[in-house]
């Protein structure tokens, strides 16, 4: 099955490349089915490394039988998946394609709900989730969350309003943007990708928003809420700035335990 590979940044398909691939699945689809079909479904579903391709047909006498289509087919859903990711959402977990003769096709896409696995994932499968393809808590639901945050550990969001970009926040005083900016960028890295993120406030900008998690032991927050405050002057949560005045904007020492449950809390892991 193919995967996507380093030079293809998560989230890179346009609309125009997405219906290019949708397209191309529905020709691979159509190819192998047997003369006179009427309907067919395909679902793919993926969490970490865990996939599955379940596919039926509607027979002509109306009977529902079990289908075999190429494995072509998954490669072309793990790209689509891949490019079809969103900083403030994740990407969908489940893709139900449905085909009609002579070629029309819908697809409905479900990043929200736990799919009717076949075989349950295991464990690792939901950090590397989270790893692979970080969301906001706001958008994570509780089956693909961590457990807990535990006491004290907070996360911090971009942007308010369910991640779109709205920002209705007090303003930070100029003589202190610097100061929360360097805390912001200076606490330590629990997770990183290796690629960039679109600026969402200025799509024409060369990918530059860091894809990072930080940590200072009492709240976790992504990379791209230190960028946009220097880039764009969006201020974070309210209530983290108030945290990092009341550490007097000196980062504590943060040890092993601390990283490593900042990181549990990112990925899902200790499931």
């Amino acid at each position: 099955m193919s995967q996507p590979g380093p030079h293809d940044r998560p989230g890179s398909l346009d609309d125009v490349a997405q219906q290019q691939l949708l397209q191309e699945i529905g020709r691979v689809i159509v190819r192998s089915l047997p003369p006179g079909w009427q309907q067919t479904t395909v679902e793919y579903r993926e969490l970490g490394d865990h996939h599955e391709l379940v596919a039926q047909l509607l027979a002509p006498n109306g009977t529902v039988v079990p289908l075999a289509v190429p494995t072509e087919v998954a490669g072309l859903f793990v790209q689509l998946r891949h490019g079809m990711y969103q900083p403030d959402r994740g990407t969908w977990i489940s893709a139900l394609y449905r085909l009609q003769r002579p070629g029309s096709y819908t697809v409905d896409f479900n990043g929200d709900y736990e799919p009717n696995w076949r075989v349950a994932p295991p464990p690792e499968a939901f950090a590397e989730e989270l790893r692979r393809y970080p969301r906001p808590a706001a958008a994570t639901p509780d089956w693909l969350a961590p457990p807990s945050t535990g006491p004290g550990l907070r996360t911090a969001e971009v942007f308010d309003d369910g991640g779109r970009p709205i920002t209705e926040r007090p303003g930070l005083d100029p003589a202190e943007l610097d100061q929360v900016a360097e805390y912001l960028e200076r606490a330590p890295v629990v997770l990183a990708a290796r690629s960039y993120d679109t600026d969402r406030l200025d799509p024409n900008r060369s990918p530059a928003v860091p894809m990072t998690f930080h940590t200072d032991g009492s709240w976790i927050w992504p990379g791209a809420v230190g960028y946009y405050l220097r880039q764009h002057g969006v201020a974070p949560e309210a209530e983290l700035v108030a945290h990092i005045r009341s550490r007097s904007f000196q980062i504590p020492e943060v040890d092993e335990s601390a990283r490593e449950q900042a990181v549990a809390v990112i990925t899902g892991d200790g499931r």
